[in-house]
C-alpha cells in the first residue's frame, strides 16, 4: 500500500462581518480580497456576513465590533478588528507572516 507523505495544503476559512455598505466596510472587503489573492491564491474560502441582513450570526463568532475578520481554519482561532488597511498588521495577524523585529 501507497501513502502519499507530501503535507496537505489547508484550505484557510476566513470570515469578514461588516453591516452594509459603510466606507469600512466596502475597505475591509477590498483589502482582505487583495491580501488573499496576493498570499493565499488558491487556497482559501473567504465568507462575508453581512450583520444587518443576519444578526444572529454574531452571536457564534462573539462579534463585539465591526468589521471584523475571523480566521476559522487553520486554528486556532484570530480575530481582526477594522478595515484591514494595515498590511502588515493583518497578515502577522492571520499569522501568513512571521512579526519582523524593530530595530
Amino acid at each position: 500500500m501507497i501513502h502519499n507523505m507530501e503535507p496537505k495544503e489547508e484550505t484557510w476559512e476566513l470570515r469578514l462581518y461588516v453591516a452594509g455598505q459603510t466606507p469600512k466596510s466596502v475597505t475591509a472587503i477590498s483589502n482582505l480580497k487583495k491580501y488573499c489573492e496576493e498570499h493565499l491564491k488558491g487556497r482559501y474560502q473567504l465568507e462575508v456576513i453581512d450583520l444587518l441582513k443576519h444578526p444572529q450570526l454574531a452571536e457564534g463568532d462573539q462579534i463585539l465590533a465591526i468589521p471584523t475578520l475571523v480566521r476559522k481554519v487553520p486554528e486556532p482561532i484570530r480575530k481582526i478588528i477594522g478595515d484591514l488597511s494595515n498590511q502588515e498588521r493583518v497578515l502577522v495577524g492571520l499569522d501568513i507572516k512571521p512579526l519582523e523585529p524593530k530595530i
